[in-house]
């Protein structure tokens, strides 16, 4: 009853965009991380008395006229728009949004592997859809981006694939691959319990993929802060939104992929990570026994061989078991991702490593002090920066028929 409830609104939530502006709520908070001075949303909770999985954080844009920022690249300017296609395919956000609240209600993992799939696709080269790609540039001899290492685990694509066919019967040829993940991105982390955040469109598709770029450049599980913070600086994100983005961690499961040479071959010594905490060291290792195959230190390497046993990657653990009943934690899209990395138990080494260095934890405390509502609002934020990060439009890419393949000139 709770869920349906749940659903009924975010179906139901276009709708509002009609009312008249509303004036920002704000929250007092500490001064380790102080509120955007812009006015651009409003925040409303919907708290359930029986279900507090069903609270969520609504975030409603107003006029095009209010925000000159909407139409304009993140770095180098854009023509996204406001519901773009208004008047080419009025129906385009609801036969996403209704697509993807089916999908959730019996596939909840839909959230995180759609997250993942967007951000791994908007980090190279922008949000252009080329990591749905079978193919590069229509060359079947050259590798694409799905292949590349750490877009070998992604999932979602055939999810994606359905919206885009359902699409297609009302509005052939209109919409495209980059506008329907972003938009489905947006509407699986909203009912995920995730914030709402107004996702601009106009997208256009990249006839090919980039699969060095990709292979180079996606940010590692072990990799270091300062690198970490280095990838994320090349695209325009600071500190704080690079530590808020990687908070979209406390939804879904980390595979054991990402975490054997960690528990098992830590820098090639043979022996887990020192730094982890014995009592989550034991937790970790029942959830995600030894794997064989973890002989080497490289992880790329170990991607490979693991391919060989797929089942394998239906092990993990997510952050509400690594924080576990050590600390009340209330709704999935909360600050448990945060209060797990101050008790030393953050699953992959990356996020962990957030806590090396002083600026990174401070904002981690910050982000774990208070009820949450800080870091949901800097997630919108900063999900609303990546959607709109070095995109396609116009003459500058394609609407593909089909997602996983380019349109042949």
């Amino acid at each position: 009853m709770g869920f349906c409830c749940y659903v009924a609104v975010v179906i139901l939530f276009p709708l509002f965009l009609s009312i008249a502006f509303w004036n920002i709520t704000r929250v007092e908070i500490e001064a380790e991380i102080p509120y955007f001075n812009d006015k651009d949303f409003f925040f409303v909770s919907l708290e359930s008395s029986t279900n507090r999985s069903s609270q969520f954080l609504l975030n409603l844009a107003t006029a095009k006229s209010s925000f000159p920022q909407f139409s304009q690249r993140v770095r180098d300017g854009s023509n996204l728009e406001y519901d773009f296609y208004r008047d080419t395919c009025p129906e385009a956000e609801a036969i996403v949004r209704s697509a993807i609240a089916r999908v959730y209600f019996d596939h909840r993992e839909v959230a995180p592997a759609l997250l993942r799939l967007f951000f791994h696709d908007c980090f190279i080269q922008g949000c252009d859809a080329s990591v749905l790609l079978d193919d590069n540039d229509g060359d079947k001899n050259r590798s694409s981006e799905k292949q590349a290492i750490p877009n070998q685990t992604l999932r979602g694509f055939d999810k994606i694939d359905m919206i885009k066919e359902e699409v297609e019967q009302t509005c052939p040829g209109v919409v495209s691959c980059a506008d329907i993940l972003a938009l489905a991105t947006r509407d699986a982390v909203l009912l995920a319990g995730g914030p709402f955040y107004p996702v601009l469109t106009g997208r256009r598709d990249s006839h090919q993929s980039f699969f060095e770029e990709a292979t180079n450049q996606i940010p590692r599980p072990d990799s270091n802060v300062t690198h970490t913070l280095h990838l994320f600086s090349l695209r325009g994100f600071n500190e704080r939104e690079t530590v808020s983005l990687l908070g979209g961690h406390n939804i879904g499961k980390i595979g054991c992929d990402f975490i054997q040479t960690r528990l098992y071959n830590f820098e090639g010594t043979g022996q887990p990570d020192p730094s982890i905490p014995p009592d989550f060291l034991l937790q970790m290792k029942l959830n995600c026994p030894e794997n064989k195959n973890t002989s080497t230190n490289d992880f790329s390497e170990f991607i490979v061989s693991k391919r060989v046993s797929s089942s394998h990657s239906d092990f993990g653990m997510s952050y509400m078991q690594a924080l576990s009943s050590s600390v009340s934690s209330g709704a999935a899209f909360d600050t448990h991702y945060y209060k797990s990395l101050l008790r030393g138990k953050g699953l992959l080494f990356a996020d962990q490593q957030l806590m090396a260095e002083e600026r990174t934890a401070r904002l981690v405390s910050a982000y774990a002090s208070d009820d949450g509502s800080t870091f949901r609002m800097d997630f919108a934020r900063v999900m609303l920066k990546m959607s709109n990060l070095d995109v396609l439009t116009g003459l500058e890419g394609q609407v593909r028929l089909n997602c996983s393949l380019p349109v042949s000139s």
